[in-house]
């Protein structure tokens, strides 16, 4: 691969200056990301935690793969960062920009230097894979959407936000004989690492979680220990399958309804087609009525050839909502 290593900042046609994000302006970035979420209204939206993780992982750094851009009176208004892993040619494209500045070409701006800065990532790395920087919108979203179509980015894949009441029935979905729940506990959270990295080996766009990732995954703020479990076989001991979940207190907010989150559902090779999964969101559905939550949700991947569509509707989910995968190859400079 031979890419270009210049990266160029956003110029002064966007009134902003731009600089690198540093743990500094916390308080004042994650301020700007709920005011882009009270516009948006997305299904999630960035905690604190959350942002603190994105300057903090190992395989980055802040100092060239963030980007703010704030006002002369020094208040942010608009941001960008890029996040490689190790070995791979995916980079991962995440900002935004103030509602009250939009409409000026600062997204654009911002996504042209993602593409570079992607670019200068990607540059020493061998790979068989295109290298691509990869982003996500909402679909509800027509100007997100807009702007990295006009950019030259191009759909490769659609998630599925689902919902389901537990004031209906709940599934009567059991675990094969030999196999129990066992609700997760730090003893076997490193266990659980290496099983769901084996599990989403063959996911569309899954790359590996390391140490540092998962300890912020199962300590994240949203975590809930109490409803997250694994599916041990009896037999061996081993780890057939698992259920990480979490709950957004914003949640009654954005939804109308308090929901139990299924974070990550995994189920290991050697166990599959035996009917784990249901049993596993049937699990989850009585732990989180039994904490009083009104709905279980989920994502999904909607082209999944595993058929995990077919089955969340067949336990009574249903879309609420739907996500982009934009993908644009780093041969191709944005339009």
């Amino acid at each position: 691969m031979a890419f270009s290593s210049t990266v160029q900042l956003p110029g002064p046609q966007t009134r902003l200056a731009w600089r690198p994000i540093t743990h500094a302006d916390l308080d004042d970035w994650y301020a700007l990301t709920r005011r882009i979420a009270e516009a948006d209204k997305p299904g999630w939206s960035e905690e604190r935690a959350d942002l603190e993780h994105a300057l903090d992982r190992a395989n980055n750094d802040p100092g060239q793969d963030s980007l703010l851009g704030v006002d002369s009176d020094g208040v942010p208004r608009a941001f960008g960062l890029v996040n490689l892993n190790p070995d791979s040619v995916r980079v991962i494209g995440f900002g935004g920009v103030d509602p009250a500045w939009r409409r000026r070409g600062i997204g654009t701006a911002v996504y042209r230097w993602q593409a570079d800065r992607a670019r200068a990532r990607v540059q020493d790395r061998k790979s068989d894979e295109q290298p691509l920087l990869r982003s996500y919108a909402e679909a509800d979203n027509p100007s997100h959407v807009a702007m990295l179509e006009s950019a030259g980015a191009r759909v490769s894949r659609y998630f599925t936000e689902m919902t389901r009441p537990l004031s209906d029935g709940l599934p009567d979905a059991r675990l094969p004989e030999g196999m129990e729940f066992q609700t997760f506990s730090d003893e076997i959270s490193e266990r659980l690492r290496v099983a769901h990295n084996e599990a989403f080996l063959d996911h569309w766009g899954s790359e590996p979680r390391d140490e540092q990732s998962w300890r912020f995954t199962v300590g994240h703020p949203q975590f809930r220990r109490d409803w997250s479990f694994v599916v041990i076989e009896k037999s061996s001991g081993g780890i057939a399958a698992y259920q990480l979940a979490s709950y957004d207190p914003e949640s009654p907010e954005i939804f109308g309804y308090s929901e139990g989150y299924t974070e990550l559902l995994g189920v290991l090779r050697d166990w599959r087609g035996m009917g784990i999964a249901p049993a596993m969101l049937a699990e989850a559905m009585r732990r989180f009525r039994a904490s009083g939550m009104q709905n279980a949700g989920l994502g999904v991947d909607t082209e999944n050839p595993s058929g995990a569509l077919r089955i969340y509707e067949q336990l009574g989910y249903t879309p609420v909502s739907r996500q982009i995968v934009y993908d644009l190859p780093l041969d191709a400079e944005p339009a």
